[in-house]
């Protein structure tokens, strides 16, 4: 009952608090466990409705403390509406310029968003799948809780 409360509470204040420029957002719980298994492979489904805009693309990622990895390594499978399937790997770094965790946070979960690619332009209107997986060599992932794909409208 708690846990659900909860969600309600934070889907008001993410649907009350958008922010100006955000074109998709969404957001996945990991384990129920607060941890990322490999076999675990989030899917996002992003319709772009209009071609050749810019939008830069980030990776939001919560975990909780006791989070103890200062680089998690992902894999994002892209498949284009008309089937081109492209890999790319990325690390996202969790330490800031002077060594502390990034994010902001409150009762111990820290929200950190990444940019992963800037001024990317979508070439066909349509729907984009992604596949995120972790690569970390560790399985699995302790006290991660959620992995979220952003695209804002670039500049």
């Amino acid at each position: 009952m708690r846990k659900i409360a909860a969600i309600v509470v934070m889907l008001i204040c993410m649907v009350g608090c958008s922010i100006e420029g955000r074109y998709y957002a969404e957001y996945k719980e990991l384990s129920p466990m607060e941890e990322w298994l490999k076999k675990d492979v989030i899917m996002f489904k992003v319709p772009i409705e209009k071609d050749n805009l810019e939008y830069n693309m980030s990776l939001a990622y919560r975990y909780v403390v006791g989070h103890s990895h200062e680089i998690v390594k992902v894999k994002i499978t892209e498949t284009t509406p008309s089937g081109k399937v492209e890999s790319v790997e990325y690390d996202l770094n969790m330490l800031d310029e002077n060594g502390y965790y990034k994010g902001d946070g409150s009762l111990g979960i820290i929200d950190t968003e990444h940019l992963i690619l800037a001024n990317k332009t979508f070439k066909e209107k349509g729907t984009y799948n992604y596949k995120i997986e972790h690569m970390m060599p560790n399985d699995p992932i302790k006290f991660a809780v959620e992995i979220g794909l952003v695209l804002d409208q670039g500049k």
